[in-house]
């Protein structure tokens, strides 16, 4: 199921005993597109207190009451390391968060969750790879690429002949939690369309310009398929918009 990640936003993270958190923020990393943590603001039973949680934790998207449910009790997060959002998160800090809650690295194998395609609890094979991991760690510190959601909205689109639209939001896939869309406005050339474009056609980003390179034309853009927030994006959709734009989708791979 493909969600809209301005949706999710309004949902609670609810703990395995029923303390309910603010979802404040998503990263993702730009290798794989996938989301690694959600920023969850610990709200009135821990008051000023953000913490990251991997979508290893979450047991389920309840989309009619608008929450999300986590595999973890509130002393657990409670007891996660310390987090500032305001500064770039280390690979260092990710492996203790993941060290804390016993979580797989995700950056450990070839697939976008370590050996595989989606978030898994923690195997016993895991614990061999991550250990010959980490002594390499110890001499020289992975580069990190993660990036907030939010740092990339307003972005202004580039296509292979010009600027058309800036990003607005995100959609993921709630299985693998991997962002397949952007959500172009194009409301400076088409006013009030809205239009998908993969990130899987991303060729570049420019992170001092806000300017995200894709490669395909401006015209595909205008003429693409209207996205609409309330209607839920079937495969038909997506074989439409794929069609269109002249790309093979990402379900026959």
């Amino acid at each position: 199921m493909l969600v809209s990640e301005n949706e999710v936003y309004r949902y609670s993270i609810d703990t395995s005993d029923g303390e309910k958190g603010v979802l404040k923020q998503l990263y993702f990393d730009d290798e794989h597109w996938t989301i690694r943590y959600l920023v969850v603001d610990t709200h009135k039973w821990l008051p000023g207190r953000k913490v990251l949680l991997s979508p290893l934790s979450i047991d389920h998207l309840d989309h009619e009451n608008e929450a999300i449910s986590v595999s973890l009790t509130s002393e657990e997060v409670i007891d996660s390391p310390n987090i500032d959002t305001e500064q770039p998160i280390s690979r260092k800090h990710e492996m203790e968060i993941n060290r804390h809650f016993s979580w797989p690295y995700y950056w450990v194998g070839t697939g976008a969750w370590g050996s595989g395609m989606y978030p898994r609890p923690f195997m016993a094979e895991d614990m061999i790879e991550e250990d010959s991991h980490l002594q390499s760690s110890n001499e020289e510190e992975d580069e990190n690429h993660l990036r907030s959601t939010k740092e990339i909205a307003g972005y202004h689109i580039h296509a292979t002949d010009g600027e058309i639209g800036h990003v607005k939001d995100f959609i993921f896939d709630q299985e693998t939690w991997k962002l397949r869309y952007f959500v172009i406005d194009t409301k400076n050339i088409l006013p009030g369309k809205e239009v998908l474009l993969s990130t899987k056609w991303v060729t570049d980003i420019h992170w001092q310009d806000r300017t995200v390179q894709v490669n395909v034309k401006k015209e595909d853009i205008r003429n693409a398929p209207e996205y609409r927030l309330n209607e839920p994006i079937s495969r038909r959709f997506e074989e439409d918009l794929h069609t269109h734009y002249g790309k093979t989708g990402y379900w026959k791979f």
